[in-house]
C-alpha cells in the first residue's frame, strides 16, 4: 500500500480573523498561505509525488496548485470541509460561549452541527476516501507509491486519528497547522504515522500551543 502526504490549505483571512470559514465560497489563501505553499512546494520539490487528491473549495485548490504543480490533481467531495451548518461564518471566539463548543471538544463523535453535518460522518467519509484512493494509486503505481491529498484541519484530524488508532472522540489531541504535512503509511497489516503537522523550518519558532479548535489551529502566527 502507498505512503500518503497529508496537506492541510495554506493560511487565510478567515484563519487570522478567528472565523469559522467551513465550505463558504471565495475563502482564498492569503499572502502568506501562498508563501507557505510555494515554499512546501520546495521541499517537496525531490519527493516522488504521483498524484494528488484534494477536496473542491478554493483555499485547498489553490495550495494543490502552488505546492505541487506539475503532479496531476483530482478533486474529491468526500475531502471537503465539514459542514459546520449554522455556525459557518461565525467567530470562533462566539462559539466557544455555547453550551455544544464543550460537547465538541470533549464528545466531538457525538455532535451533529445545526443544521450541518455530523462529525462522525465527515469522519466517516474522509476516512473512506483515503482508503479507496490509497488502494486505487497502489493498484496502478506499485506498494511503494507517494501521494498526497490536500484538505482542512478536522478533515485531517480524523484521518489521522483513524490511521492512530484513535477514536474520534481523542481526535482534539492533534493539532494540524495550516500548509502542513502528515505522513502515513497504509499497509496489508494496518497504518503508521511517521510525521504529523510538519510545517518545515519554522516549526521551531511557533513551540507555544494553542487550544484545540474547529478546523485545526488558527495559523495566526505564521509568517
Amino acid at each position: 500500500m502507498g505512503l500518503l502526504l497529508l496537506i492541510r490549505h495554506g493560511r487565510t483571512p478567515a484563519n487570522v480573523d478567528g472565523i469559522l470559514a467551513g465550505r463558504t465560497p471565495g475563502v482564498e489563501l492569503d499572502e502568506v498561505g501562498k508563501k507557505s505553499a510555494y515554499e512546501l512546494g520546495d521541499r517537496l520539490g525531490s519527493v516522488p509525488v504521483v498524484h494528488v487528491v484534494s477536496s473542491p473549495l478554493e483555499r485547498t485548490q489553490q495550495t494543490a496548485s502552488l505546492a505541487l504543480s506539475s503532479v496531476p490533481v483530482a478533486y474529491d467531495d468526500r475531502l471537503i470541509e465539514c459542514d459546520y451548518g449554522v455556525w459557518q461564518g461565525r467567530k470562533i471566539s462566539e462559539l466557544a460561549t455555547e453550551d455544544l463548543w464543550k460537547v465538541v471538544q470533549e464528545r466531538p463523535a457525538d455532535v451533529t452541527f445545526p443544521d450541518g453535518e455530523a462529525m462522525a460522518a465527515m469522519a466517516a467519509r474522509a476516512v473512506e476516501c483515503i482508503r479507496e484512493w490509497d488502494a486505487k494509486l497502489s493498484a496502478e503505481h506499485g506498494d511503494d507509491v507517494v501521494w498526497a491529498a490536500v484538505s482542512h484541519g478536522d478533515v485531517i484530524k480524523a484521518i489521522c486519528a483513524d490511521a492512530l488508532g484513535m477514536t474520534l472522540n481523542d481526535f482534539q489531541r492533534i493539532m494540524i497547522d495550516p500548509c502542513s504535512v502528515s505522513v502515513i503509511r497504509y499497509s496489508s497489516s494496518g497504518s503508521a504515522v511517521s510525521k504529523l503537522n510538519d510545517t518545515g523550518i519554522g516549526w521551531l519558532e511557533k513551540l507555544h500551543v494553542e487550544a484545540p479548535q474547529l478546523g485545526g489551529q488558527s495559523g495566526k502566527g505564521q509568517e
